[in-house]
């Protein structure tokens, strides 16, 4: 998330509408050459990884260090992915964008896991999970651990609640789930791909496109690459880069700077980066929310520069909830692209009625 925001061409103060909008499958393919063909190990270890360990060392808040010594691991086709499960009650799973971890619903956790079974999960290549060198990453890859990990893990009817990648990475899961896995989507400023090459019809992007495409090959040289990772991880930068992107300049604290930097220091780091910089954007929400038809909550805060509302992708997502009835959406002011952890009240005071809403009008929960 961070390290995308450096090649953002959008202003910090887009101009956005002021108030709220209220209205009354074929399995997922993975790359041919990922090893994610390789036989899937089904098994489940549910000790905490070393890896958590390490993140929760000193330097952190208590706060942040116990939900990194809750942690556990699962093996998912070869590879250790890290989540952390707490409470109990229709379950949700919390799904963060790029350059974060599960750290960064720090200031969520504790409030929806008194109501609901609450997991969280690192995609593969952040956070404690595994980044396997030279590994191709997609949005198909991290939509498809997502199923796989409501199937194997979870095992119940679930809301999937994401941000960023996150968000489209629940997007195309949704898409190609039943309602016997997933049973609700929110979404937290919505990415249009994994990548700014997904957005080509906007004036912005198309007046840096070049940039974007001189970027790529200057990333794929891996002395220049490593010289760029080091300096975007630093603290100061990562700082004034998350400063940018947060509304609530308050909540760009020492636990947020050692959430995103922390895990840039493991070894595949820079793979992941420069794999997720260069790759593929994948499939654009806008061709396949048109295929949803479960509950939908989109809150996009109004400051956000990578994908502002006045944007296309901004744009599309406030165009649906007066068409569609399975969808709500707020805007939440003076907010940026990360509202969970930017004003995390503003989110919880519309997300917790909805979820309240979603669970009333379905059968009573048993578990």
């Amino acid at each position: 998330m961070a390290a995308a925001l450096l090649f953002s061409p959008y202003s910090s103060k887009p101009h956005s509408p002021s108030a709220p909008f209220t209205p009354s499958s074929s399995s997922l393919s993975l790359p041919p050459q990922s090893p994610l063909h390789s036989k899937h190990n089904q098994s489940l270890k549910f000790s905490s990884p070393p890896r958590s360990t390490a993140l929760g060392a000193q330097g952190i808040s208590s706060e942040l260090e116990e939900i990194y010594k809750s942690c556990n691991v699962w093996n998912w086709r070869g590879f250790n992915v890290n989540y952390v499960v707490k409470g109990n009650g229709p379950p949700l799973l919390l799904v963060h964008g790029f350059g974060a971890s599960i750290g960064h619903w720090r200031r969520n956790i504790g409030v929806l896991s008194q109501t609901n079974t609450v997991y969280a999960i690192d995609l593969l290549g952040f956070g404690a999970s595994d980044k396997p060198p030279g590994f191709a990453y997609t949005m198909e890859t991290w939509a498809q651990l997502i199923l796989d990990f409501l199937a194997e893990v979870v095992k119940k009817p679930t809301v999937l609640i994401g941000n960023s990648v996150g968000s489209l990475a629940c997007v195309i899961a949704a898409s190609e789930a039943n309602d016997e896995l997933v049973r609700g989507l929110v979404l937290l400023n919505c990415a249009g791909g994994m990548n700014n090459k997904a957005i080509v019809d906007d004036w912005r992007i198309k007046l840096i496109f070049p940039l974007l495409w001189l970027i790529d090959f200057l990333l794929k040289q891996r002395r220049i690459a490593s010289a760029i990772f080091e300096r975007v991880k630093q603290k100061e930068n990562l700082r004034n880069i998350l400063a940018s992107v947060y509304g609530n300049k308050g909540a760009v604290d020492d636990d947020l700077v050692e959430i995103i930097k922390r895990p840039a220091e493991q070894e595949g780091a820079l793979d992941a980066f420069v794999s997720i910089v260069t790759g593929p954007p994948g499939p654009s929400p806008i061709t396949l929310m048109p295929v949803i038809s479960m509950p939908v909550l989109i809150l996009w805060g109004d400051e956000d520069p990578f994908t502002p509302l006045d944007g296309p992708v901004g744009r599309y997502f406030a165009s649906l909830p007066p068409k569609c009835l399975n969808i709500t959406l707020f805007v939440l002011p003076g907010t940026g692209h990360c509202p969970h952890d930017d004003r995390p009240e503003l989110v919880h005071e519309k997300l917790i009625p909805w979820l309240e809403g979603l669970t009333s009008s379905n059968e009573v929960f048993v578990g």
